[in-house]
C-alpha cells in the first residue's frame, strides 16, 4: 500500500518561509479548520484572527504554517519554527520542475527566467550546472530565504 508525505522544513519564521515556497510552486495556505474564507480572503490573516480569537498569545502564532497544492497533488508542506539555525547541507532537495521537457538553450533560457524570478522572491541563487550529456540536462542550484537548498530543474 502507498502512501502520501508531507514535507516538514524547520524555520525561523514559517510564515515568511510559507509564503516564499507558496509563490515558488503556486501553492495556497489552507484556511483555519471551520473557516470558510471569501473569495480572495487571505489566508493567513484569517488564521492570525482564529489563533488569537482562541487565546494563542500573540508571540507562539506564528510557530506553524502550511501550504496545500490547489489541484490536490502534490505532497503537503508543513513548516515549523525552531530555535536552531541551519548548519550544514541539506541530506534532501527539492527539484523545482520548470522546464523538465526542454533541452539545450532553450532550456536554461526558461531556468535563467525562473531563477530571476525566484530571487526578486527573495530566493538566492547558488549555482548553475551546464549540460553534460548524456547524464545531466542542466540545472540551478537556488537556496529559500532561511538557506534551504534546491534545484530548478
Amino acid at each position: 500500500m502507498s502512501r502520501t508525505i508531507q514535507i516538514t522544513f524547520d524555520a525561523h519564521d514559517p510564515d515568511v518561509l510559507s509564503t516564499f515556497w507558496r509563490d515558488v510552486l503556486g501553492y495556497v495556505h489552507p484556511g483555519p479548520p471551520g473557516v470558510d474564507l471569501a473569495p480572495g480572503a487571505d489566508p493567513l490573516a484569517a488564521w492570525d484572527d482564529f489563533l488569537e480569537k482562541a487565546g494563542v498569545p500573540e508571540d507562539q502564532r506564528n510557530s506553524a504554517s502550511a501550504l496545500e497544492d490547489p489541484d490536490g497533488v502534490g505532497p503537503r508542506l508543513y513548516f515549523q519554527r525552531v530555535p536552531e539555525d541551519k548548519v550544514a547541507k541539506n541530506r534532501v532537495h527539492l527539484d523545482v520542475r520548470t522546464a523538465s521537457d526542454l533541452r539545450g538553450d532553450e532550456r536554461m533560457a526558461a531556468l535563467e527566467v525562473e531563477c530571476s524570478r525566484l530571487v526578486e522572491l527573495g530566493g538566492t541563487r547558488l549555482k548553475r550546472f551546464e549540460p553534460e550529456p548524456p547524464t545531466s540536462i542542466g540545472f540551478i542550484v537556488m537556496a529559500d530565504p532561511e538557506g534551504n537548498e534546491f534545484c530548478l530543474d
